[in-house]
């Protein structure tokens, strides 16, 4: 058997990052290639029902192995192939430190350091074998790591005879871009609930998110001779600033943490005659939410009394929703995964999901999906990292919640 290590840094060898300017599924021909390679692996393994659509999903089982299969639900386990876009994921090299002792960690050979001074949660990880990037890519724990313990649990589980249930596997395409749950059949998956295995740190286990939209805000300005604009000049650019500074600066993620919501403005385009914001808004309640949409719209029509001669348009679309309204509904999940992790000596902290999994809109769909932690840290950039203690105790904590399922159903 392949340990989680070494499954993991052949993953991450595969450019996996999706694209949110292409509308295809997936949008990038790595994510298909990973899929490909896993599929193989899982038909190696000799699991069940094992199958990749052309849109990238891909499917598998470990068939109970208990005498009366149906008098144990069937649950599942489900990561992402896709790495984010906001860092490159291509020849991306990891790099062990083993024993981590504290300091900084310099990655590969420029000037760029992983600091406590910047990431205070290495003083609690002396000792550990850190895997990083060489400061040039991001690694893609998020969520290849997720990819790598859900194959190495199940390979466990399938050479033991600890009694299980069916356990259905499924690994989904362009999560990072928000699209992961379009196309996944839930009633094919086969699970009567999941657990996406996508989170951070040891011990995070996460059934609240983010309520969450998108808002765009374009400008339309007037362009005239700066020699001769007085009175007649409508800068777009100066109304996208004038915007901007009205959104309030204690509400952004640099400014916000725990069940605090945000504005963040995540582009910007434009010229004199045209310009463009665009926010991702985000906040644990639906009245948080709506607050927050109202507050664009009444700040997009002070810009336009501002610049009545100028056009001011706001667009905005709504991404997912909070799944705890649905996850609580079942609360004999969370349990088990807390049983499972203190099983494991892991210490269960159950925090807010701070962004949104492919759970969140499963939960919706019918498959309620807590997420369980990876043991990585600063997803999305080249300070990302993971240690492999983390990453057995992932896998070890998967198994720990299949055999629990067993055996509370079994009594």
């Amino acid at each position: 058997m392949e340990n989680v290590v070494d499954r993991f840094v052949r993953y991450v060898q595969v450019n996996t990052q999706s694209d949110a300017s292409q509308t295809c599924c997936p949008t990038t021909a790595g994510q298909m290639a990973l899929a490909e390679i896993i599929k193989q692996e899982l038909i190696a393994m000799e699991l069940a029902d094992v199958s990749l659509d052309e849109n990238g999903y891909l499917m598998a089982k470990l068939p109970s192995n208990i005498a009366q299969p149906h008098t144990v639900p069937a649950i599942g386990f489900i990561a992402h192939l896709d790495t984010a876009p906001d860092a490159s994921g291509e020849n991306v090299k990891p790099q062990l430190v083993e024993n981590y002792q504290g300091g900084d960690i310099a990655l590969g050979v420029g000037d760029e350091v992983i600091s406590p001074a910047h990431y205070p949660e290495l003083h609690n990880l002396i000792g550990c074998n850190l895997i990083t990037t060489d400061g040039t890519t991001l690694l893609g724990a998020d969520n290849k790591a997720g990819v790598a313990e859900i194959l190495t649990a199940i390979e466990g589980l399938k050479h033991s005879d600890v009694p299980h249930g069916d356990i259905c596997i499924g690994f989904t395409p362009d999560e990072e871009i928000g699209r992961g749950a379009d196309r996944f059949d839930v009633a094919k998956f086969g699970a009567q609930w999941a657990y996406t295995i996508d989170g951070g740190p040891v011990g995070e286990l996460q059934f609240e998110n983010f309520c969450a939209a998108s808002a765009k805000i374009e400008f339309k300005g007037i362009s005239v001779h700066p020699g001769t604009a007085k009175d007649k000049l409508i800068n777009a650019l100066n109304m996208a600033c004038d915007f901007h500074s009205r959104i309030p600066r204690d509400e952004m993620p640099e400014t916000s943490e725990g069940y605090e919501g945000f504005y963040h403005l995540n582009s910007q385009s434009g010229s004199i005659t045209q310009a463009e914001l665009r926010y991702i808004l985000r906040d644990f309640s639906p009245e948080g939410l709506e607050a927050r949409k109202a507050h664009i719209r009444t700040v997009a029509d002070h810009i336009q009394m501002i610049y009545p001669k100028g056009v001011v348009t706001v667009s905005i679309d709504d991404s997912y929703m909070n799944m705890q309204v649905e996850v609580e509904k079942h609360p004999h999940i969370i349990e088990l995964a807390k049983a499972a992790m203190t099983q494991a000596d892991v210490e269960p902290r159950i925090v807010p999901i701070r962004g949104g999994t492919d759970g969140a809109r499963l939960s919706f769909m019918g498959l309620p999906c807590p997420n369980v932690f990876t043991g990585g840290y600063n997803f999305h950039g080249i300070h990302e990292f993971i240690t492999i203690e983390g990453m057995n105790k992932a896998v070890e904590v998967i198994q720990n919640i299949a055999t629990a399922t067993a055996k509370q159903y079994l009594k």
